[in-house]
Parts: C-alpha cells; structure tokens; sequence
C-alpha cells in the first residue's frame, strides 16, 4: 500500500514561484521510482477570489483518493494564492499556472501519463486546459460551475472525463448539466461521464465520501484501459 510522504516544493511559474505540495508515492519505506510511475496526478482548488487554497477539503479529500490509488499527486496554490506570487488573473493566467504544475509533473514522472482534477473553479481551469494539453490523458471535474462559466469547450474534448455535481448544486443547475450533455457530439458524449450525487450541493458537504467513491472506481477504471503515455483522445488546438 502506497504511504503519504508530503513534500513542499516550490513551482517555476510564469510569473514567479507557485507554493505546491507533493505526494509522493513509496511502498516499504522506499521512494518508488519516478521511472516506473505509470500516471502522475495535479489536483486545482476553487476561486481564489472566495477563499480557495489547495487546502480546501474537496481538494484534500480528492487528492487523498488519488494517492490511495498508487498516484504521486500535486496540489498547489494558483497565484496570488498563500505564498504564490502574482495576484488573480480571470482565469487566463490560472491556465498558465496548470502548464507550470504538468510542466513539473512531466519533468519528474517522463513517462508518466497524467491526470487532471479539479473543484468547482479548479475544475473549469482544469479541464480547459486538460482537454488541450497533449500530456493529459484522463480529466476530473468536481462541481463545475456550469451556471455561471462557459463550457462549451467540452463539446470538442474527446478525452474520458469524469463530471461529477450535486444534484442541488446552486452554481451548476441539473438542468443546465443535462441541455449540456443532451447536444455534446456522439463520440465527445461516449467519453464522457456525468455523475449526480443525490441530495449535495455544490461544496459536497455531508456528501465527500460518495464523491471519493465515485471518483476512485472512475479513475482505477481509466488506468486499467489507458496506456501510460497516450491521451486516448484529441488534443484541442
């Protein structure tokens, strides 16, 4: 079984240092090999401008079920973010800050296919950039807020997705998931899976351990089918 070894690090963003957090994986004591690491994961938190840190509990607990899977995970903070530098940028310069945090995974894990998770603003930063960046192979959005973002970006990502919301979501109204899903094109549709967990809203209170559950049977799914290395879907330019 796979045992948390936090490591601090610092990121080279694009506009200075971005404060991480690393699990690493080891088994016995001992550090597993980067070499051998077949998927490597980065998990982004909610809105910087209303509190959300890579401390946030969604994130944690998002994180933490990664891990259990054999996963090294990185969480960090976007900028102006704890010890970040640069201030908020709309979500433009957030994007940036994901390439930085893929950028490290890919240089530690070379050979490692990656997976992106995020939660409710984490997960829109996340999957825009998931779904373009050649190097994801797989993509968790925890409580996208459909309600107030654009997703129409979803309709040419053909990579598997997990989507998962609280059916009483206040910022991602069911219906507005389901007129979502209902035009996305055939093959986007058949990678993609939208998961409502009864009764929760939109930060999961009382509900984190079903979407835990959900998220691991998804994941382990997707490792036991993908090929390290391949995104299994289209790179969006």
């Amino acid at each position: 079984m796979s045992e948390h070894t936090h490591r601090s690090v610092m990121l080279a963003g694009p506009v200075g240092k971005l404060e991480a957090l690393l699990w690493e994986v080891s088994r016995g004591g001992d550090e597993t090999p980067a070499a051998r690491m077949r998927f490597a994961a980065v998990v982004c938190h909610p809105h910087p401008l209303y509190g959300g840190t890579m401390h946030n509990k969604v994130v944690y607990r998002t994180a933490k079920t990664l891990h259990r899977l054999g996963l090294p995970v990185l969480r960090f903070n976007f900028r102006g973010v704890g010890l970040s530098a640069g201030s908020y940028d709309g979500g433009k310069g957030e994007q940036e800050d994901l390439h930085a945090a893929l950028d490290f995974l890919g240089d530690r894990y070379p050979d490692s296919a990656q997976i992106v998770a995020g939660f409710s603003f984490g997960a829109w930063v996340g999957l825009r950039v998931g779904c373009r960046d050649p190097r994801v192979s797989a993509l968790v959005g925890l409580g996208l807020p459909v309600g107030d973002v654009d997703a129409s970006y979803l309709a040419e990502c053909t990579k598997p997705k997990l989507l998962l919301s609280g059916d009483r979501d206040q910022y991602g109204p069911k219906e507005k998931w389901n007129a979502i899903i209902s035009v996305l094109p055939e093959k986007v549709r058949e990678a993609t899976q939208l998961i409502f967990v009864h009764a929760a809203d939109h930060f999961l209170a009382g509900h984190i351990d079903v979407a835990e559950s959900e998220v691991s049977a998804w994941v382990k799914k997707q490792m036991n089918i993908l090929e390290p290395g391949s995104s299994k879907g289209v790179a969006l330019e």
